[in-house]
């Protein structure tokens, strides 16, 4: 039996953010679908945020995802495009997004696409099932290990 991961604390994440590889498994479900499943994701960990998962387009059924015409710019990463992702009769706008031209420290996710666990029907990592971060902003995934507080709910945006 293998032992439980050690825990993280995001207040340990830096600032700038890091990114980092990860093999873990990270599957993504919506509408009954798996439409992503990597061990290549690269990890974004950054302080007080639960790392957010970004993961290579070759392992993301693409045929689900919609460009959208919403952006956005972080100051560490660039600018960012959306994506909503259809399967059947459910649509989940602007569940998705990616970095098509990203600053020189972040290139190793250029088109990877990073996911709103909160607008997915489940996500998964190396079989467990995974918490949005609270707040519609910055789409981290909560694990077992991974420990907060953390930014986000209500009333924590300006810590």
């Amino acid at each position: 039996m293998s032992s439980p991961p050690a825990q993280e604390s995001v207040w340990d994440y830096p600032r700038p953010p890091r990114l980092e590889p990860t093999s873990q498994r990270v599957q993504i479900w919506f509408n009954q679908v798996m439409i992503a499943d990597t061990c290549r994701a690269q990890r974004v960990l950054e302080t007080s945020h639960p790392p957010t998962y970004y993961l290579p387009p070759d392992d993301v059924q693409m045929q689900y995802l919609i460009s959208s015409p919403r952006q956005s710019f972080c100051e560490w990463k660039g600018l960012a495009t959306y994506y909503s992702v259809e399967v059947n009769d459910q649509r989940a706008e602007n569940a998705a997004w990616a970095y098509p031209s990203p600053t020189p420290n972040f290139e190793p996710i250029r088109d990877y696409l990073a996911f709103y666990p909160s607008r997915m029907e489940l996500c998964k990592v190396d079989g467990e099932t995974v918490e949005a971060q609270p707040g519609d902003f910055y789409g981290g995934w909560i694990t077992a290990n991974i420990i907060g507080p953390f930014k986000g709910s209500p009333g924590t945006l300006g810590w």
